[in-house]
């Protein structure tokens, strides 16, 4: 996917999750934040920033923070880009080759998954995708911050493999060059005992890293996974 106007700021702080204070051509300016996670690894005073500017002149903030360079490491910020690159990337025949149908937002019992897919009538499924932009020395890790909705989405994919339909959780990672990808135990071990019960139950785990450009994403290559399965055995 791809951003238009794009400028480069310096951040200076985030008074809420919502927006965030930015130094653009010597002015501040208040821009909205799309991540509403703690990123506080990422938001620090004095980081470069890439704001898209707005051309809707009814909107109360006229820029978008959607990335941040990490000493060197370009992070896109974008909580919406994850879904919408997972999309193109199995669009274009990459998670299960030959598909169907592809539909965004899909309830399933008590349950609402990011995608539903079939493949003919051979094969379908749910696909649950996050969005990882933490990183520990050159390795991706989700989550940042507990999140009983990711362990919940997880017992739902466990469910609908047990009713029959194939699950995956897509875990896109907003950043390039990482060495691996693993659960964040040190943050919220519910969530890794959940990703290594659901692995162990048949879901597939995927974490797909991107090639990120302050102008855009793009899903380029796996990255390994470590789920430590010796921690469920």
């Amino acid at each position: 996917m791809r951003y238009s106007n794009i400028r480069a700021g310096r951040f200076l702080a985030r008074p809420n999750r919502f927006v965030a204070h930015v130094e653009l051509d010597g002015e501040t300016v208040v821009c909205h934040v799309k991540n509403t996670g703690r990123c506080r690894e990422l938001l620090v005073p004095g980081a470069t920033v890439y704001l898209q500017e707005s051309g809707n002149p009814a909107r109360k903030t006229r820029f978008d923070l959607i990335a941040v360079d990490k000493g060197g490491l370009l992070i896109n910020m974008d909580a919406q880009a994850p879904n919408q690159v997972f999309r193109k990337w199995a669009e274009a025949g990459q998670f299960v080759p030959g598909l169907t149908l592809l539909r965004p937002e899909t309830t399933w019992g008590k349950s609402r998954f990011d995608f539903y897919w079939e493949l003919s009538t051979q094969r379908r499924g749910f696909v649950e995708v996050k969005g990882v932009t933490l990183e520990e020395n050159g390795h991706a890790r989700f989550p940042d911050a507990p999140t009983e909705r990711g362990v919940k989405h997880l017992e739902e994919l466990i469910a609908c493999q047990a009713e029959g339909y194939e699950a995956a959780v897509c875990f896109v990672i907003q950043m390039s060059g990482m060495r691996d990808f693993s659960p964040n135990d040190a943050t919220h071990p519910a969530f890794g005992d959940a990703l290594r019960r659901a692995a162990a139950s048949g879901v597939r785990v995927l974490a797909m890293e991107c090639l990120v450009e302050p102008g855009g994403l793009w899903i380029h290559r796996s990255v390994p996974v470590n789920l430590n399965m010796q921690d469920i055995i």
